[in-house]
């Protein structure tokens, strides 16, 4: 597609890449498999594999008994890597997290007992339970892929993913997120109650049997070669200048707010570039739209950015300065 083309519609067939038809279809083939045992989620699970294919890393938040946790446990299974679940609590220490140097008797010499962060997709129920040290014990891994001991650095194996989660509601023996670490998450995704339609049809599935018996015949559907290759391919997805200025000016905008003590910053520019080629992916296109822009900022920015102290006391949700944001910007056509 050329630049100086008009912008498709979502609406409008268009012939894409092969390269990319493939990632495509892998991509409904484990959304088709986590099916089998969540019902509903559909912006939560393509949003998660989004967030898989980009490289970027997921802060899962709602209130306990919406299949957080499940959620994440069934996109590694169908993805066939190594997964790991680490439980926060106020005791964890950082070398729980990451592992630690000991001292072999046999050997006379010290080895490094590798923690269970070093895996594919790792799994931290509750995020916000652990202190500070431990929390930032995960600043270089998330952001640098290698965990750095007694001066020597491991590096970590591709794909790459951090999966957390916490309960937005309950406050007591919990601790907040610092910024710099919330801006390494690439979507704060807010898991909601499912509707009445998906209340029944959860029952209905689970009537003769618990979810653990359903687990079972989750299968995976893409091999970590297979993986690689289509997070590659993901590169191929076209970005009119038109586009990436669009990018540049809500990102600038979130600078410029009255309503915001706190701006995003340029990784969130790059974050919402790259999630919205996998949304296009995603949506069987091998370029970019608005809409694609549109649909990953808010899950981009709702942690990125901070509302002055007036707002916050008149209960103005940072989704609502993210949507007037938008709307004030004049989308490309």
């Amino acid at each position: 597609m050329q630049d100086n083309e008009k912008l498709p519609s979502a609406n409008e067939h268009v012939q894409i890449k092969p390269e990319l038809e493939q990632v495509a279809q892998k991509i409904e083939q484990i959304k088709n498999e986590i099916a089998k045992v969540i019902v509903g989620q559909d912006e939560v699970l393509e949003l998660l594999i989004a967030g898989l294919l980009t490289g970027g890393h997921i802060l899962l938040e709602g209130v306990p008994g919406i299949a957080k946790t499940l959620t994440a446990k069934l996109l590694a299974r169908s993805v066939s890597v190594d997964f790991s679940r680490i439980q926060f609590t106020p005791d964890l220490m950082p070398t729980d997290v990451t592992g630690t140097t000991v001292f072999n008797l046999k050997t006379s010499e010290f080895t490094f007992n590798r923690g269970p962060v070093f895996s594919n997709i790792v799994l931290i129920d509750e995020i916000n339970r652990a202190p500070a040290k431990t929390q930032a014990a995960l600043f270089e891994v998330m952001e640098e892929l290698q965990i750095t001991i007694d001066g020597t650095s491991h590096i970590l194996t591709e794909p790459f993913m951090v999966i957390a989660t916490q309960n937005p509601v309950e406050q007591e023996g919990t601790y907040k997120l610092p910024e710099a670490q919330l801006d390494r998450f690439l979507f704060r995704i807010k898991m909601g109650y499912p509707s009445y339609a998906e209340e029944v049809s959860i029952l209905q599935r689970f009537k003769e049997g618990a979810s653990k018996d359903h687990e079972v015949n989750i299968q995976s559907v893409i091999s970590a070669a297979e993986f690689s290759a289509c997070k590659k391919a993901i590169h191929l997805v076209h970005v009119k200048d038109e586009l990436i200025e669009y990018i540049a000016q809500i990102v600038q905008a979130t600078r410029t707010s009255a309503d915001l003590y706190l701006g995003a910053s340029p990784r969130a520019s790059l974050a919402i570039m790259r999630a919205a080629k996998t949304i296009a992916v995603i949506n069987s296109r091998d370029f970019v739209i608005p809409e694609d822009i549109q649909r990953v900022t808010y899950p981009v920015l709702n942690h990125r950015i901070i509302l002055t102290p007036e707002r916050e006391m008149e209960g103005i949700a940072s989704e609502e300065v993210i949507r007037e944001i938008i709307q004030s910007i004049e989308v490309p056509r």
